[in-house]
C-alpha cells in the first residue's frame, strides 16, 4: 500500500461530489440497489473513489442480493482496515481504504467459500477501472 494520504475536509470536499464526500468522509450510504456498480459484471478493479488505490477486482465480486457491490476477498489486504461499528444500535465492522481512511462500507461473515466474507461497499465509494485486469 502507498503512503498515507491525508487532506484537510475543505481538500475532499473539492475533489468528491456531495454524495460520495456523505458516503467516503461522513460515513453514510446509499440506498441498496441505487449504485452505479452493484450490477456491474465486467473485468476490472474497484479502486477507492477518493484516492484511486486498488481494493478489489472483479473475480471476486458476487451478486449476494443486499444491494450494494459485493466481493468475497480484497486485492491486497493492506488496502483496507477495519473497525468495529456499533452504530445505529448495530454490530458491524466497518472496512475503510487503508491509504486515505475513507469509509466503504461494512464486511459481514455470510460470504462465499473460500473466505466465508462478504464486503458490502457501497458503489459511491469505488471507481471501476475496466482497464485494469486481473489477467496482466
Amino acid at each position: 500500500m502507498s503512503d498515507k494520504i491525508m487532506k484537510p475536509d475543505s481538500e475532499w470536499r473539492k475533489l468528491l461530489t456531495d454524495e460520495q464526500y456523505r458516503v467516503l468522509r461522513e460515513k453514510g450510504t446509499e440506498r441498496p440497489f441505487s449504485g452505479a456498480h452493484w450490477q456491474t459484471r465486467d473485468p476490472g478493479v474497484y479502486r477507492c473513489a477518493a484516492c484511486g488505490g486498488e481494493l478489489f477486482s472483479s473475480t471476486d465480486k458476487f451478486d449476494s442480493g443486499c444491494g450494494w457491490p459485493s466481493f468475497s476477498a480484497v486485492s491486497d489486504p493492506g488496502s483496507i482496515s477495519t473497525r468495529e461499528d456499533s452504530s445505529h444500535n448495530m454490530h458491524r465492522v466497518e472496512v475503510l481504504c487503508a491509504r486515505c481512511d475513507s469509509h466503504l462500507g461494512h464486511v459481514f461473515e455470510d460470504g462465499p467459500a473460500p473466505t466465508g466474507l462478504r464486503y458490502c461497499i457501497n458503489s459511491l465509494a469505488l471507481r471501476f477501472d475496466p482497464n485494469r485486469r486481473d489477467d496482466e
